[in-house]
């Protein structure tokens, strides 16, 4: 299957399960891998036979936005049902969800969940 990568997208969100992360939007990042055929896209050099990237990065912002789920796992559930319900030509995605800033000691926290297409 072919695969569209968007990685490292930065996004805002009210999130967390103590109060003083609940008092200003944190940092996010987002990896998605996209799977879906792009023969006809490849094929004929049209736009129309792809996902847009920018609509999709643009929908996980305002999903990021509008958000104020304690967890991030909550998060990411929601924004890959965002997904499929708004690509339907989307055959599976897979998310992972950083909180960078959150402990001092780790780079990094994160989930990952993968779902496909229920059509």
């Amino acid at each position: 299957m072919d695969k569209i990568y968007i990685e490292g997208l930065e996004v805002f969100s009210l999130i967390g399960v103590y109060d003083w992360e609940r008092q200003n939007k944190q940092r996010l990042l987002i990896d998605v891998i996209l799977d879906v055929d792009l023969a006809k896209a490849a094929e004929t050099d049209d736009v129309n036979f792809t996902l847009n990237y920018a609509v999709i990065a643009q929908g996980l912002i305002d999903v990021a936005l509008k958000s104020e789920f304690k967890l991030i796992e909550a998060l990411a559930s929601h924004m890959l049902d965002w997904l499929l319900s708004s690509f339907p030509t989307l055959q599976k995605a897979q998310l992972k969800l950083s909180k960078p800033d959150i402990l001092a000691n780790a780079k990094n926290v994160a989930v990952e969940f993968s779902r496909e297409q229920s059509h």
